[in-house]
């Protein structure tokens, strides 16, 4: 059987193609496109119609090769969402959740019983606090909404006509109860939010349906559309190469570090760290802290001039490594920020650290402070989890990062694997594999991922 992949983060989404050959994974990457939010009537917001017809040019693209997959599934990042009306049209803008419509919002609920109930991480982003934003900026676009979908599942709906709620994806939104794994009813009434937008959850391997006659006829592909795990990272863990004391970190715009656990693990040492509990494949919970990851660099990228490649930057900031200044990567202020450098500098100043000089400084600061903050939240959840982990399995684009994964093996003390760079959608993949049948359960899709793919390995280097 052929398959496609379509895995879209906050930067960037690519179209990955995939079979068994012989026991390995065969894969090609047959589309790559930009994302990116943009400002309009004040907030900033995703281009939805954009990443639609990207996708539709990677399934043309997907024909014209030849290729004939039979299923796909989508994956994409969490929090944010769309509201729909009664005929399925957008009521209102797909808000971004770097935007400041949350940064005052408040919960009538303590934040502790939502833990309580929800065991998730409190961000200020998270989709509970963007849907209280919205009721107190515009109501009337919750009374116009008849659905709610999250950025996956309303790709989904593009494609096939059927409106699910993924579990994965939504869990990410605050409102799922950790336990019952379906949403809260009961909180989502008693913060006002209609419950009409809330319908039962569907849990990865669920079939939306086969592709519209209109998307058939204008791509050429006639396939199945279902529900790998939505959330990027769900599907990162999938192909991450995991053992029995191994951690993750899957590293992209975003590092999200953390381990799987059979049950959500809620208490108040938990709620302390600020550990959340997103929901995985086959019951499993991604016991996770999320933390900064490359948006600093790159943020800085950017303001320098895109003609520099990350590899540069990694070079560059190797040769000023002596540079002594570390920043919180869990302060929000470098969330979104107008000018990262100057955040950086400013963060510095606030702490009474030196102040980087250049652009060398600059990114050592941001290595440094990467490494530390991974070192932090590797024991905080050792100690929430009672386990000493011997590995930290690195997956996506920032695994590629050879001088990133170094100075972690270096902060950390242990064995420290780089790859896949394309977990998230190898996992989207494999997860397709399993839900047809194609193998036997994640044990075997573990497998073959190990057969299919060359890991990297680092290990503590010396002191000189």
């Amino acid at each position: 059987m052929e398959h496609l992949t379509i895995d879209i983060g906050a930067s960037s989404g690519k179209i990955l193609w995939g079979r068994l050959r012989e026991g390995k994974l065969e894969t090609r990457v047959v589309w790559r496109f930009q994302n990116g939010c943009h400002e309009h009537e004040g907030h900033l917001v995703w281009d939805l119609e954009h990443l639609f017809q990207e996708i539709l040019s990677g399934l043309k693209e997907t024909r014209r090769l030849g290729l004939k997959p039979e299923t796909i599934a989508l994956d994409t990042w969490g929090c944010d969402y769309v509201l729909l009306d009664e005929k399925g049209a957008m009521t209102g803008d797909a808000v971004a959740y770097r935007d400041e419509r949350t940064e005052h919002v408040s919960s009538p609920i303590p934040w502790s019983e939502m833990y309580r109930r929800c065991g998730i991480q409190k961000l200020s982003f998270n989709t509970v606090y963007q849907l209280l934003a919205l009721k107190a900026e515009h109501p009337e676009e919750l009374e116009q909404a008849a659905h709610l979908l999250m950025i996956p599942d309303y790709l989904a709906y593009r494609l096939t006509g059927v409106m699910h709620q993924e579990y994965t994806n939504a869990t990410t939104t605050s409102l799922v109860d950790a336990r019952s794994r379906d949403w809260d009813k009961g909180l989502i009434s008693r913060l006002g939010l209609p419950g009409r937008l809330f319908t039962p959850l569907v849990q990865p391997g669920t079939v939306y349906g086969k592709l519209t006659g209109a998307v058939t006829e204008a791509t050429g592909l006639d396939a199945t559309v279902i529900a790998a795990p939505t959330h990027d990272t769900a599907s990162a863990v999938v192909g991450s190469p995991l053992g029995p004391r191994s951690a993750y970190l899957s590293s992209g715009t975003w590092s999200l570090l953390g381990a799987l656990v059979p049950q959500p693990v809620i208490r108040d040492d938990t709620m302390k760290e600020n550990f959340t509990n997103e929901g995985g494949v086959n019951g499993t919970i991604r016991l996770l802290r999320n933390l900064m990851g490359t948006w600093m660099l790159q943020n800085l990228r950017r303001e320098w001039g895109e003609e520099h490649t990350f590899p540069e930057l990694a070079e560059e900031a190797k040769k000023h490594a002596s540079f002594p200044s570390v920043v919180d990567i869990e302060d929000e202020r470098f969330l979104a920020p107008k000018n990262m450098q100057e955040e950086i500098a400013s963060a510095c100043r606030d702490t009474k650290q030196p102040l980087p000089q250049s652009m060398g400084d600059c990114l050592a600061c941001v290595y440094h402070s990467l490494a530390e903050g991974y070192k932090k939240a590797l024991h905080r959840l050792e100690k929430l989890t009672g386990t000493t982990y011997d590995h930290l399995a690195i997956v996506g684009g920032g695994s590629k990062d050879s001088y990133l994964c170094q100075l972690t093996a270096d902060s950390l003390g242990i064995l420290v694997t780089a790859g896949p760079d394309e977990g998230t959608a190898y996992g989207n993949l494999l997860s397709q594999m399993v839900s047809c049948g194609e193998l036997n359960d994640m044990e075997e899709a573990r497998a073959v991922l190990q057969r299919s793919i060359t890991l990297r390995s680092y290990q503590r280097r010396e002191p000189k």
